[in-house]
């Protein structure tokens, strides 16, 4: 049996090694999380016949990004060190709103703004909180504040407008932990938008729209 010659082995080498790279896992490589979103719709919801567009919710830069925020004390906000966010804050906040609306069966088309849909009413969010809260705590909450408006599109007013909070405490200080709480906060939260919206717009088509 011939042996091999030194450039085949090197070759086999180099072949190998580059498949290890390209294979393995860095050790220092961030986890990613991405909490689940899906909601379950109130039965007491109103049934509409309006359509709806979604804009792009605005946040803080610090919290708008794909690095996941903790604040230790109050006024100080840091970052969790090789922990990310599949989607960031605003996405994931308006992908929840989006699905539990889509899923409800409540209302016959919602959009993100920009999607071509002739919506009747569109729906704006900014997004003050979006940090793990400590709070003088020893395990943290996902705290989640939003302020939404809803407006008229044909006049581009203002119908109505709402501030919701949600303080949903982790179950420990690890960043998996911390992570499930951010998705409960955004569930609830999205739901209770999802809620909001169509009770607002349901009561004024029901006094301002006209007659369809």
């Amino acid at each position: 049996m011939s042996r091999p010659t030194p450039a085949s082995a090197l070759l086999a080498a180099l072949l190998c090694a580059a498949l290890s790279g390209c294979l393995s896992t860095p050790k220092d490589a961030p986890a990613i999380y991405a909490p689940a979103l899906a909601t379950q719709a109130d039965p007491a919801w109103p049934a509409v016949t309006w359509q709806l567009s979604i804009a792009r919710p605005t946040a803080p830069r610090m919290m708008d990004s794909s690095r996941i925020a903790v604040s230790p004390t109050p006024g100080e906000l840091q970052v969790y060190k090789g922990a990310l966010w599949a989607s960031a804050p605003g996405e994931m906040l308006e992908d929840g709103v989006l699905r539990a609306l889509e899923d409800s069966g409540k209302i016959p088309a919602v959009a993100r703004q920009g999607s071509g849909i002739g919506a009747d009413y569109r729906l704006v969010m900014d997004i003050r909180h979006f940090e793990a809260d400590y709070a003088g705590a020893a395990t943290p909450s996902a705290l989640v504040e939003v302020n939404a408006k809803l407006l008229h599109t044909i006049d581009q007013s203002v119908i109505g407008t709402r501030t919701i909070r949600q303080a949903v405490p982790a179950d420990g200080t690890e960043v998996a932990r911390v992570a499930d709480a951010f998705g409960r906060a955004l569930q609830a939260t999205s739901r209770e938008i999802a809620g909001w919206v169509l009770e607002t717009g349901q009561a004024h088509e029901r006094t301002h729209a006209p007659r369809r």
